[in-house]
């Protein structure tokens, strides 16, 4: 199963891919956690010491993993370089493994006027595309809001596009962006969870701001989740119960829409 997660910054993206990653894998499934999000905080929510997150280099700063695959070098323009790069074994070799769960950090992809056709991006494309088709594995995909990382190609991959979205204006228009752009290349399954929830007003505010998105559930906002911004305490130790309980139903829920009964 391919779950790509995605939303304005700070609504709690990385918090929910942390969860699902670390709740897949104790109920003993191969998970490959991926933080294609230039502003990355996976690492952190999977409970990665600090230390070992400052040691991690994204595989968009790799020039020489970059040079050998395409052929080119960064921040050079003009050159000839490999549109269709190996990169079958990045993931094994490149991806930092804590409690169980490989993490791969991705990095930017560069923008440009019209696209920006450089080696970095022709190999971080050609990586998410086979990470996305090719891997067996529960792949767990913590995304900027724009969705850069994806194509209309591997768009056909993607078993279910989660839109986190808060109870704010601002969360709001991100989503809706998101949602045209992922109808725009053809993510067939697209659903909001609403993070940060307080009330019934705030419930009703994101499904009122949304009408005609499809609502997987919500996520109370609680205290102890200031807990799990601390360095090296992952989600999931950082919760209780209860609200541990609030991820699982969202897991629940997306097996169910993915695999119908």
């Amino acid at each position: 199963m391919k779950i790509a997660i995605t939303g304005k910054g700070g609504v709690g993206k990385s918090t929910l891919s942390a969860a699902l990653a670390l709740l897949l894998t104790d109920s003993g499934n191969k998970v490959l956690a991926i933080d294609a999000d230039p502003d990355a905080n996976l690492a952190g929510a999977l409970g990665v010491p600090p230390e070992i997150q400052d040691a991690i280099v994204p595989v968009s700063k790799q020039t020489e993993l970059i040079e050998e695959r395409t052929g080119a070098k960064v921040n050079q323009y003009g050159q000839m370089f490999k549109l269709n790069p190996e990169v079958s074994d990045i993931a094994d070799t490149y991806a930092t493994v804590h409690n169980g769960i490989p993490l791969l950090v991705l990095g930017a992809i560069r923008r440009g006027g019209g696209g920006c056709a450089c080696p970095e991006n022709v190999l971080l494309r050609a990586l998410v595309r086979d990470l996305i088709l090719h891997k067996d594995e529960t792949l767990i995909l913590d995304m900027e809001a724009g969705i850069e990382h994806l194509g209309r190609a591997t768009a056909s991959g993607v078993d279910i596009m989660l839109v986190v979205v808060e109870p704010g204006q601002m969360s709001i228009d991100c989503a809706q962006r998101i949602l045209e752009l992922s109808e725009e290349i053809g993510i067939s399954r697209v659903y909001v969870v609403g993070n940060k929830v307080r009330d019934q007003e705030d419930k009703e505010f994101i499904v009122n701001s949304l009408p005609g998105a499809q609502l997987l559930g919500f996520v109370s906002y609680r205290d102890e989740f200031r807990k799990a911004d601390r360095p090296g305490i992952s989600v999931v130790e950082a919760l209780t119960d209860d609200s541990i309980a609030q991820f699982k139903q969202i897991l629940s829920d997306i097996g169910k829409v993915v695999i119908p009964e």
